[in-house]
């Protein structure tokens, strides 16, 4: 069997864990810079948030078709190495106008640098082992997503602002430095097709793509504000606990989870992974309830969720990036990656901004309730309908 662990590939998950450990590091700390800095409430830090994930994905359809007709590697340096340079203009910002314009730009930043690593990455595996190699890939991203909040709820203690900004600068640029040194091959000449939806969204992918966002929305919930809903339940324990103990769940989920995709059992991976994702909103909902009935229950709930969380997450990722890879021939890999990656992206964005929304006018418990239903109805719909569909489609 081909060797998984190359040079290129170890590269590419430094580069990929720095670039979303920066990302990250900020992630939970910026509603608190907001409120602070512009004296912003929670409707508005969601809204202004949420900017960034619709920045990222509207240059998304695009990053595939440029990936899929010009060199990959090039864009990707450019693109990251805008996103690193980006993080100094949240210092310079003194105005919400100001920050929002960064913002959004950075959010474009993220957009080509996601499509472009996901993209290069598989270049660079050997397509036997593609499922364990994007679970790797992707634990590289979910540690740091992990991790990242959990120092940057820390730094957010006893540092500065700036001082968390220049961290997130020096994290990206080590990882800029490790993506310049991957080598990539010389791909054949590429045939220009006319100009057609297709060329920007993977038309078979979509009804995956659905339901993949239907769980993404109450993700970006928990990622963005986990740590004002721990402060609302009074859960004693730094809710940095909650990040690393989903790191734990996401790194237990690697250890099985892109084998099996690799043994062709994609779909009921997915499906699994959706069950443990409804159980997990659900838990989160009943924090809320148990606080003047069963106020010891609490904090085991609340960080139980979390290991499930990152179990049910980590498992997910490497097969839906498998699902979506398995639906294109290598000539539209880039947009396979980018119809994956915008479907995620249109979630995440709305959870930023109905979950403040949420918030502000039932409480963070009805927003995980409805996290739990929209996670019900993504299995119905991934079960009936985006899961056969696949099986009658798929490519390779």
């Amino acid at each position: 069997m081909s060797s998984l662990f190359t040079r290129g590939y170890a590269l590419m998950l430094c580069a990929n864990f720095l670039f979303f450990m920066g990302f990250y590091l900020l992630l939970p700390v910026l509603p608190f810079y907001l409120a602070e800095q512009f004296a912003a409430d929670k409707g508005t830090i969601g809204s202004v948030l949420s900017c960034y994930t619709l920045a990222a994905l509207c240059v998304r359809p695009f990053a595939g078709y440029l990936l899929d007709t010009f060199a990959r590697k090039p864009l990707y340096l450019v693109a990251y190495g805008l996103f690193t340079l980006l993080f100094g203009g949240y210092h310079w910002a003194t105005a919400m106008w100001m920050f929002l314009l960064f913002r959004m730009a950075h959010g474009v930043a993220f957009g080509m640098v996601t499509v472009a690593g996901n993209t290069i990455v598989i270049d660079v595996m050997p397509a036997a082992r593609r499922g364990e190699g994007l679970g790797y890939y992707g634990m590289a991203n979910n540690i740091a997503m992990s991790v990242g909040p959990m120092l940057g709820l820390f730094l957010h203690e006893s540092f500065s602002f700036d001082v968390i900004f220049l961290c997130a600068t020096l994290c990206c640029a080590v990882g800029f430095a490790a993506a310049a040194l991957v080598p990539v091959r010389r791909r054949a000449a590429v045939v220009r097709r006319p100009l057609s939806l297709d060329r920007f969204i993977l038309l078979r992918g979509l009804p995956g793509g659905l339901t993949l966002t239907l769980l993404s929305i109450p993700y970006g919930i928990t990622t963005t504000y986990i740590a004002m809903y721990a402060r609302e339940l009074g859960v004693e324990a730094s809710s940095g606990l909650f990040f690393t103990l989903m790191a734990l769940g996401i790194a237990s989920s690697r250890i099985f989870s892109g084998r099996l995709v690799d043994r062709g059992l994609t779909v009921g991976v997915i499906r699994w992974s959706i069950v443990m994702a409804a159980a997990t909103f659900g838990l989160l909902a009943l924090c809320r309830p148990l606080v003047a009935v069963a106020p010891g229950a609490v904090s085991a709930l609340f960080f139980g969720g979390a290991a499930l969380m990152g179990i049910s997450f980590g498992t997910m990722f490497p097969a839906y990036n498998t699902f979506f890879v398995n639906l294109a021939p290598n000539s539209e890999r880039g947009t396979a990656v980018s119809t994956y990656l915008t479907s995620w992206d249109v979630g995440i964005g709305a959870g930023l901004l109905v979950g403040g929304w949420v918030a502000e006018h039932a409480g963070f418990e009805s927003a995980y309730a409805l996290g739990f239903g929209l996670s019900a109805l993504s299995w119905c719909l991934f079960s009936f309908w985006a899961g056969p569909k696949y099986e009658r489609q798929k490519v390779r």
